[in-house]
């Protein structure tokens, strides 16, 4: 794990440790499940990355731009909620959580707890991303197992043939293999290097002849509607878009823009 992995682990079990166990009540919110077609969007909200700098100005509605992530046809929104290097907070997934009712939402994070995972549960979120590089097999387990109780779709985020390797491995099992070809856990493969922080455009193609079958997703270093045509031409049924739709004056135009393309691609 790099250091940069290392101390999010670290600042991330400490906030684990300090979650209050919620009540059964407390994770009554509603739920809802990924409707997805040959080529989707999930779009991001984050103030801030630390390759990228400040995303969001002060003054900026979330919400507005979760609507206008909708109206371009996103199939869920993410929403980073980690607090020190992405200026992130579970208040953030409440703000999106009501401000789009019929559309899910991820909690995105450096997630290392299950009761992190309910917390994301109490706070209305429908999903979670789990780094799988982050976890071992016995950890991913129980998260996944939480998830699973609870409802939730995850996201299980690769950086290279090792993880891939691992998360095919794990979810080799008639159960998970059902909410595989459910949609409710998601393959991804990141193209940041959180080592050096980097995008690495290569690894997409590099690691598209490794995917499992089931739905794949493409993360970071996408921009338009070319990089959706090509990642679906890798093989890839979504794309994760944050940066890009923070820094655009129309979101919902270039959601509907990417999504279309990789659509289109797929039905060439």
């Amino acid at each position: 794990m790099s250091d940069f992995l290392q101390t999010m682990a670290r600042a991330s079990a400490e906030r684990a440790g300090r979650v209050v166990q919620p009540s059964s009540a407390d994770l009554d919110k509603p739920l809802l499940p990924l409707i997805l077609n040959s080529f989707d969007l999930i779009a991001e909200i984050k103030d801030r990355s630390p390759a990228e700098g400040d995303l969001a100005t002060g003054n900026s509605d979330r919400a507005a731009r979760a609507r206008q992530y909708v109206a371009g046809g996103a199939a869920a929104i993410s929403v980073l909620t980690e607090p020190d290097k992405f200026s992130g907070s579970l208040q953030h997934l409440e703000e999106v959580v009501a401000a789009v009712p019929q559309t899910p939402v991820m909690r995105k994070d450096f997630l290392v707890e299950p009761i992190q995972v309910l917390e994301a549960r109490k706070s209305g979120a429908s999903g979670v991303l789990l780094i799988v590089t982050m976890l071992s097999d016995a950890k991913l387990r129980v998260m996944l197992d939480c998830a699973v109780e609870h409802g939730m779709f995850v996201l299980l985020e690769s950086f290279d043939t090792e993880d891939l390797v691992r998360t095919a491995q794990l979810l080799d099992n008639s159960a998970d293999q059902a909410r595989v070809m459910q949609g409710q856990f998601l393959y991804g493969v990141n193209t940041r290097d959180l080592r050096t922080l980097h995008v690495d455009p290569d690894r997409l193609a590099r690691l598209a002849p490794l995917l499992p079958a089931g739905r794949c997703v493409a993360e970071s270093g996408l921009h338009n509607a070319g990089d959706a045509t090509r990642v679906a031409g890798l093989g890839y049924q979504l794309a994760l878009v944050g940066t890009a739709l923070m820094r655009s004056d129309d979101p919902a135009r270039l959601v509907g823009a990417m999504r279309a393309a990789g659509r289109a691609r797929i039905a060439a």
